[in-house]
């Protein structure tokens, strides 16, 4: 396998110095059907991928690339419940979570849907009645806010997904999100809140996370107080395994809804982590919401590699990291209630395949994870484009637009197309000097002017660019672009040959702060054992702390 591999890079490498001495635009000039021919599509779905220094032997050799690390076989692995995450013994199974078909899926031999469907039933009809207002709080009272205390996948996924489907809540509850251990994050997001009227929903597996339950901790003095100590189980549920810890807590048995090990932080979205949106959304949109999924999953398992949206999206991103070395990656989504969906890709990605050891414990042979970064795009457009358009290095670039829009105005969504549209074509033409000194010179512009300006004015182009296209970003599509993305980073990890689905990274910091804290709590704690550079901080911070 090895060597296919390697014989299968090597000719990717002189294969792109071919492509080199290719424009982008030059390969339209050859072929005006290009975008029928390097666009996919799963029902309204398109993936255009024109826009890329691809030709059909560059993908055919990264088709043969994916087939040279065993990508239809690890697809198996993964959907027939083996234990890929080999780091930490588990299957990876989050795929059952949003199974719609029936069929069962084993894991280690059981069939785990009648349990999927149990949980699922208990936290979106608890959810349903928090909607209709059968289940109230202490005083009577309907709940008008819900609060998600969590972090990292028990906060990116269901922020991202409340604020993207916003449009969906109706009359539900207002959903808020709260994560950082800064006192700031809880602290402005209850100022507002009429504890009375709020639900917080405390989203930790073992219910020990440091930041979750400092934050949970915060959030039951101040209901306690407000209150009274009798409240507390009418204002509070949780999504955790640990009953006894939850118990002490203080939250109901029958408002606790657990999940598996099979189940990555990350990819706990389809869970009960996702109660805070099936409360914001309702039933109906969540099931919708994951039915998206579960169509991209079997787009994933049945379309032919060549057609494969997902394994698309790897292998372009493959191309670039591995053979033209280019070490960032945009998302740039043309839609303001996706802002927060970069930032949930980050951790799907960099916590994913920010790895730099192989499965078996060897070094990577080949660089992986790109930097995943973006913003919604026209304010993107006023800040990092800049850099995108004349930066000396390329970043291949995903623009993320609907055709319709979902309660917006539809004079602004024309604007906002056609500017993500722009976008694309011009970071792949460019504008050279020939044409600048055209557009100067029929301005008035006089030739010593030109000459100083115009160089500040040309723009290389030829940077590359995806775009997905839908009708609309309903439940159903944002599912189905959360799983699209999920599978092209599982692509990526068997080309690279890593672990997608362990995080030993997240713990180091976890494991120092926890002996730190003391010495930062207790001014008079001794920090002679620390590292000199950390206790000199601490010392600095102590006698800022004492010139109060």
């Amino acid at each position: 396998m090895r060597q296919a591999i390697a014989a299968t890079i090597a000719a990717l490498e002189a294969h792109r110095l071919d492509l080199g001495h290719r424009s982008i635009a030059s390969l339209f000039d050859d072929d005006p059907s290009r975008f029928d021919s390097y666009s996919a599509r799963l029902d309204d779905v398109v993936f255009d991928y024109s826009k890329h220094g691809l030709d059909a032997h560059a993908l055919s050799l990264l088709i043969q690339l994916a087939r040279d690390a065993g990508l239809e076989t690890a697809r198996d692995a993964l959907f027939g419940g083996e234990k890929i995450n080999l780091t930490e013994g588990r299957p990876v199974m989050h795929m059952a979570l949003r199974n719609m078909s029936g069929k069962p899926v084993h894991v280690e031999g059981a069939d785990v849907i009648p349990d999927v469907l149990a949980v699922r039933e208990a936290f979106l009809s608890f959810a349903e009645a928090i909607r209709s207002g059968a289940i109230c709080g202490s005083t009577g009272e309907p709940f008008t806010d819900v609060v998600n205390i969590g972090i990292g996948g028990s906060d990116l996924g269901p922020a991202m997904a409340a604020r993207a489907l916003s449009p969906f809540r109706g009359n539900g509850p207002r959903t808020h999100f709260v994560s950082n251990v800064d006192g700031a994050d809880i602290a402005d997001t209850l100022a507002p809140l009429d504890l009375s009227r709020a639900l917080f929903i405390v989203s930790s597996k073992t219910f020990t996370t440091q930041e979750t339950m400092t934050n949970a901790a915060s959030a039951r003095a101040r209901v306690a107080e407000a209150l009274g100590e009798a409240a507390i189980g009418d204002h509070f549920a949780a999504v955790s395994t640990k009953l006894d810890l939850v118990e002490e807590f203080g939250i109901k048995p029958d408002r606790v809804f657990g999940f598996w090990d099979w189940v990555g932080g990350r990819y706990s979205i389809w869970s009960a982590i996702g109660l805070a949106l099936a409360i914001g959304i309702g039933r109906k949109n969540f099931e919708d919401f994951l039915r998206g999924a579960h169509d991209v999953d079997n787009h994933f398992i049945q379309a032919p590699l060549e057609d494969n949206i997902p394994v698309l999206m790897a292998l372009i991103g493959v191309w670039y990291r591995n053979i033209w070395d280019y070490s960032a990656h945009a998302v740039i989504p043309y839609d303001q209630r996706l802002g927060r969906f970069t930032a949930y890709l980050q951790q799907l990605d960099m916590e994913s395949n920010g790895k730099s050891v192989r499965r078996g414990g060897e070094d990577t042979l080949m660089d992986t994870a790109p930097v995943i970064w973006g913003e919604p795009g026209p304010n993107g457009q006023h800040a990092f484009f800049q850099m995108l358009h004349q930066g000396s290095e390329p970043v291949p670039v995903d623009f993320l637009v609907a055709a319709e829009p979902v309660e917006a105005d539809r004079h602004h969504h024309a604007l906002l197309v056609a500017n993500c549209l722009a976008q694309s074509e011009a970071l792949m033409r460019g504008r050279s000097r020939r044409e600048v000194n055209e557009l100067l010179r029929a301005s008035g512009m006089k030739k010593p002017d030109i000459d100083r300006l115009g160089p500040h004015k040309v723009f290389a182009g030829n940077r590359p660019s995806s775009t997905l296209m839908y009708r609309r970003l309903d439940p159903y599509t944002l599912g189905r672009l959360i799983a699209l993305y999920e599978h092209k980073v599982f692509v990526q990890s068997v080309i690279w040959d890593i672990n997608a689905f362990d995080q030993w990274g997240v713990e180091l910091g976890k494991e120092l702060c926890s002996t730190l804290a003391p010495a930062v709590i207790h001014d008079d704690s001794p920090t002679d054992t620390l590292h000199p550079a950390t206790a000199g901080l601490i010392g600095w911070r102590r006698s800022l702390k004492s010139a109060q």
